[in-house]
């Protein structure tokens, strides 16, 4: 459940209101509810608990153009690390090739769904050149109000295995460094043999799999297709794990993406992300020092960063601007 304590705890960390976009979703269609006290989806279920908070710089894409670059990015992110008494441990992976995966993002021409909040993308894992494993099907609304993400139902109508996934990001402000936005992003993931139908790019297919779409399906013969004809190549190299103390404790990485067959770059971005069980297992000692490392490193590498943006927005720009107050 997700519970008012947990909501107020990092309500913080915003240090602004929600900003409001056109969303219809089945919050707006009353199919989320309040039972008792405890808010609940329409089956009863509870609001999913937020369970991981990530930290996200953009990093400019000629800044990575090497793979020493990547490493030489590492070291910075170290050395912030060092100044704060953060804890720093390298991963052994780190000299070794980046990880390559395929990213392409579905959408309807006019954009319905990322104009609403949705993102829905299909990632495919590369090991020596080839595909491995299962495609992942990744489906996520992401929001600036933690509530309003909470109380969407992301959960996908399958008979498959799929996993849940709700956590806080932060983002620097989109004008300026040494602060943090926050957006949530509310998502789901599975493999596409988990996924047994024909039409996969057919509107009423995808409402069918993911109700939550219902109020954007105009007609039956409504369909999705890839966004801007782009398909992006993520290279992606662990650095290691900072420790914050307290047993809260991040995975990190700097990624570039790029698209495929041009390889024209796009977008780098250093990310970092804790899970933990339970907020208040959270100290406040250990959050303010991710707060402060966050913040701090934005001030060290301020000639890497790419501000006023996201990856995805990116990607949904390759043909032009086409609107502002989207993420």
């Amino acid at each position: 459940m997700h519970d008012r304590q947990s909501g107020e705890a990092f309500a913080h960390l915003s240090g602004a209101g929600p900003i409001h976009h056109n969303v219809a979703t089945q919050h707006d269609s009353g199919k989320a509810r309040v039972k008792e006290g405890k808010q609940s989806y329409a089956d009863g279920t509870p609001f999913d608990t937020l369970r991981y908070l990530q930290g996200k710089l953009l990093v400019k894409p000629e800044r990575l153009s090497s793979l020493d670059r990547f490493r030489e990015f590492g070291k910075l992110a170290r050395r912030t690390a060092k100044s704060l008494n953060v804890g720093f441990r390298e991963d052994p992976k780190v000299d070794e090739a980046p990880r390559v995966r395929e990213i392409i993002f579905v959408d309807t021409p006019d954009f319905r769904l990322y104009k609403n909040g949705f993102i829905l993308r299909r990632r495919i894992a590369y090991v020596d050149g080839f595909p491995s494993g299962d495609p992942e099907i990744v489906f996520k609304f992401r929001y600036p109000d933690l509530r309003r993400a909470a109380a969407l139902d992301v959960r996908p109508r399958i008979s498959g295995q799929y996993r849940l996934k709700f956590k806080a990001q932060a983002l620097p402000h989109k004008n300026h460094l040494g602060g943090y936005r926050m957006l949530y992003s509310h998502n789901c993931k599975f493999g596409v043999s988990q996924v047994h139908e024909d039409d996969r790019l057919a509107m009423p297919t995808l409402v069918r799999v993911f109700p939550a779409l219902a109020a954007l399906k105009r007609s039956n013969e409504d369909r999705v297709r890839l966004v801007n004809e782009g398909i992006v190549e993520e290279l992606q190299l662990p650095l290691g794990k900072l420790d914050f103390g307290k047993g809260l404790v991040a995975k990190s990485n700097v990624a570039l993406w790029r698209t495929r067959g041009d390889h024209r770059p796009l977008v780098g971005e250093f990310s970092f992300e804790t899970k933990f069980d339970r907020r208040e297992d959270v100290s406040r000692k250990a959050e303010n020092l991710v707060k402060q490392y966050f913040v701090t490193l934005q001030r060290d590498i301020r000639d890497w960063i790419w501000l006023g943006a996201t990856k995805t927005r990116i990607v949904y720009q390759l043909k032009g601007s086409w609107g502002e107050g989207h993420q």
